[in-house]
């Protein structure tokens, strides 16, 4: 059955694209899609039974393609499914034709290909047609800049991805087999000298995706585009990014005799701390938020590289809740975007009470990625520092301070005064000039008729959202057994002691948001930052030969 799973959304995209009415089709795509979500729903029940593994074509063992279903990218399918179903609900009254609905289905179906086959060659094709999928929705409303945004993230991924190519001829080299299982195998009984250059190569590769320091200048180019539909930012920060995690979590087994746990840990925690900082300059609600899942991406790489089984499961679930609290935060700065004519936070006040919902959810996802108490990120967090050593504690909590401080920011235009604060002369020039010098369709100014009511299909996705952010710290010990089959607890007395950590660190975070971040200069310079394309090719192979010194190559 698992091959219907990949091939499933694109005969829906091809179906969908041949369909005579765009309006029908959007509701057949809905339908389908929550059909989708019940069968991905359906396999990872059946994985709790065992691993499901499907050979393509008849071929046994190693010499085909095979597909294998177990926890872990059981998991991540049902995850993709429901963030996918949540972006058809959100962009169902949205202008985008067509196309748009077939493109969003095929990139459905290459990520659950990625997430479900253990073929190295396979996971690069898969990754490198994503990769022109989604460029071409990043450059979907055709202006200059989003085409920039586009061919730069194409690029960057294409080169990347080379180095991966390369690392998996290696390993064909060395082992004469592509199946990740079989590899492992073979080159576990080779010399730790041997597999320094073919895991350079491939980590490469994979850290560009997983945006690791300092490969992440896609990032707030392809999440912050300005014209790029907010249904695919929220994916692409969503779902998207957890293809490279999760390729990471794979390369590592394939490479026992390699130990780079330690490289990762720093790396993960530079990447928390400039991801946060340079969040911590934006004005631009979707840059501020493509920074600030730099940050996260950070933590959780470093959680994944402390070696604890509570700090890997932590991490895990981090993974996992960020693709929810990140996609309703994306959704949410898309309508407000509309709404007020402008992405400027200096320019959005009130949301609270013009659109109180919608507020009322991006608060518990604002919540959620804080590590508030009760919300499902103070449960992943809890467990990232449950056991480990009293620096690296302190260091997670100045990434959560960080994170604290960037989104106290960003919670300012929940409040303030009713009425349309965002849509004075400023903004309504701002607007005019997107709207002529890159024809912006994700900035007309609507103030006047669009505060009045939300489309109800977009408040139901962004408060389902929101709510899982809620409910997932509610019954946090309970989702994570449930979703990764470790039996977990909580100590009261170490989740009250973080409690408390918590409420001084947004004490802190607000007095230094409001005293320091508002009115810094050096943060104002930050935000001019702008890795090229020769630059990223230069962090590449920078990136690249640090691993081989760190490794002992030389």
């Amino acid at each position: 059955m698992l091959p219907y799973f990949v091939i499933a959304p694109i005969f829906i995209a091809v179906f969908l694209y041949v369909f005579s009415s765009v309006r029908a089709a959007k509701v057949v795509a809905i339908a389908a899609q929550t059909v989708f979500t019940g069968f991905a729903g359906y396999l990872f029940f059946l994985v709790k039974a065992g691993e499901i593994v499907t050979s393509i074509g008849a071929y046994e063992s190693v010499m085909g393609i095979v597909l294998r279903a177990d926890t872990l990218s059981s998991v991540f399918v049902a995850l993709t499914a429901i963030s996918f179903l949540m972006a058809a609900l959100y962009s169902y009254n949205e202008n985008e034709g067509k196309l748009f609905w077939f493109l969003l289905f095929v990139w459905q179906g290459l990520l659950i290909g990625i997430f479900l086959t253990r073929d190295l060659f396979n996971i690069f094709v898969l990754i490198e047609v994503a990769a022109v999928v989604v460029s071409v929705l990043v450059m979907y409303n055709r202006d200059n800049r989003s085409m920039y945004d586009g061919m730069f993230y194409l690029m960057t991924g294409i080169i990347a991805m080379q180095f991966y190519l390369f690392g998996v001829g290696y390993i064909y080299k060395l082992t004469g087999v592509l199946d990740m299982e079989a590899a492992a195998v073979i080159l576990a009984q080779l010399d730790r000298s041997s597999l320094i250059l073919p895991y350079a190569l491939i980590i490469t590769g994979v850290g560009l995706k997983c945006a690791i320091l300092p490969l992440f200048s896609w990032l707030p180019k392809a999440h912050g585009s300005p014209s790029a539909p907010s249904s695919v930012s929220a994916l692409l920060s969503g779902v998207h990014m957890k293809s490279g995690v999760y390729l990471f979590m794979r390369v590592q087994p394939l490479f026992q005799g390699v130990d780079a746990s330690t490289f990762f840990l720093v790396v993960g925690i530079i990447t928390g701390i400039a991801g946060f900082v340079l969040a911590m300059s934006q004005n631009d609600i979707k840059l501020l938020l493509a920074y600030s899942t730099v940050s996260q991406i950070g933590l959780i790489i470093s959680s994944l590289s402390l070696g604890n089984e509570y700090a890997n499961t932590g991490g895990l679930y981090h993974a996992f809740n960020h693709a929810l609290f990140k996609a309703a935060l994306f959704m949410g700065a898309g309508v407000l975007s509309k709404a007020y004519g402008t992405r400027n936070l200096d320019e959005i006040r009130g949301v609270f009470k013009r659109f109180p919902l919608v507020g009322v959810a991006m608060f518990m996802a604002i919540l959620g990625i804080t590590g508030a108490p009760l919300f499902n990120g103070s449960i992943s967090k809890y467990f990232i520092m449950y056991g480990t050593t009293w620096y690296i504690t302190w260091l997670f909590i100045l990434l959560n301070l960080g994170t604290i401080t960037v989104f106290a920011k960003f919670s300012a235009m929940l409040f303030g005064r009713r009425g349309d604060e965002g849509a004075g002369q400023q903004t309504l020039k701002f607007v005019r000039k997107v709207e002529t010098d890159l024809h912006h369709r994700d900035a007309v100014a609507k103030p006047r008729n669009y505060s009045e009511a939300i489309p109800i299909n977009k408040q139901i996705a962004i408060i389902a959202l929101g709510l899982i952010c809620f409910v997932g710290g509610i019954f946090g010990s309970e989702f994570i057994t449930f979703l990764f089959n470790v039996e977990v607890s909580i100590d009261t007395a170490g989740y009250l002691e973080k409690t408390a950590f918590f409420a001084g660190s947004v004490l802190v975070g607000i007095l230094f948001c409001k005293y320091f971040v508002q009115k810094s200069k050096l943060l104002k310079r930050l935000r001019a930052i702008d890795f090229g394309f020769r630059g990223t090719c230069v962090a590449l192979g920078g990136f690249f030969a640090t691993v081989l010194i760190v490794l002992g190559f030389f």
